[in-house]
């Protein structure tokens, strides 16, 4: 067995969708059972690259020249679904990604199975997103997609506790703000697949967020600090702009964020130079 840190760049290092995620997979129960057999294997150490490797398509622009389309249509729709996927491809990277780029911190043998857990479903989420636009005739890479969704990791490639506290405890968090409205959607075109896909994905996320917040608590016992102040500074370098409420407070509670990590966030800081 590759020690884990190989696997997951091999993972970053491949470019097709589905062969990433079916690499992912693979990789993924290879893990489980040697961790099953009572085995911790060799975590290992590598460079991982600054970008993951994508597909020739979608084409990636940036947030102001990605069209917006109303969900109401079927081409809204559509674009939603290619929206999601698009995240959850993202996801897939990051999650291997935390596992390739902090391997020289030790940590526990459950960090590991956390995270090859959330990329393992990740992948699953992926493909359920691709099966669901082929159903409507389309596929991942038919349209334009979000260019900026890579930002955080570049922005915290060098600071393990910022990439906690922004991916998990802020990204995947607003996944369960928005999710029940997406599911609202597709329950109202009657688009059974969507629906069940996204109620799984939601039911999943949950952990993935509890992840975050569990190891975010556990680096700073370690280092006998407040969480929640060093959520806070954190969040403001390396989050760019506000959090935006409404926030589904009963599923971030699920996922031990109570709601005084997240509500002061909501404002903007005063300048400190009065300007």
């Amino acid at each position: 067995m590759k020690p884990l840190a190989v696997m997951a760049l091999d993972v970053l290092q491949t470019a097709d969708g589905r062969a990433k995620t079916a690499l992912s997979h693979k990789y993924a129960a290879e893990w489980r059972v040697a961790r099953a057999d009572g085995y911790f294997p060799e975590i290992g150490s590598v460079s991982p690259p600054m970008h993951p490797a994508r597909p020739e398509a979608p084409e990636l622009l940036s947030p102001r020249e990605v069209p917006h389309r109303k969900p109401g249509s079927e081409t809204g729709r559509i674009a939603l679904l290619h929206a999601v996927a698009h995240i959850e491809l993202n996801a897939v990277d990051l999650h291997w990604d935390i596992i390739a780029r902090f391997s020289h911190i030790p940590l526990p043998a459950g960090f590991y199975d956390d995270w090859v857990s959330a990329a393992d479903d990740e992948s699953k989420h992926f493909n359920l997103m691709c099966d669901c636009l082929e159903e409507l005739g389309s596929f991942y890479g038919a349209l334009t997609a979000h260019a900026g969704m890579w930002r955080a990791a570049e922005d915290t490639a060098e600071d393990f506790m910022g990439r906690l506290a922004v991916v998990p405890m802020v990204l995947e968090a607003r996944g369960l703000d928005v999710t029940p409205g997406m599911i609202k959607v597709f329950q109202n075109a009657k688009a059974e697949s969507a629906v069940a896909a996204l109620e799984t994905i939601y039911a999943e996320e949950v952990s993935h967020v509890a992840y975050g917040s569990k190891w975010f608590n556990f680096m700073c016992g370690r280092e006998n600090k407040d969480p929640k102040e060093v959520f806070h500074k954190l969040v403001r370098t390396y989050f760019h702009g506000t959090l935006k409420p409404p926030f589904n407070e009963e599923k971030r509670a699920d996922a031990g964020i109570p709601p005084d990590f997240y509500w002061p966030l909501t404002e903007d800081l005063p300048d400190p130079q009065g300007e």
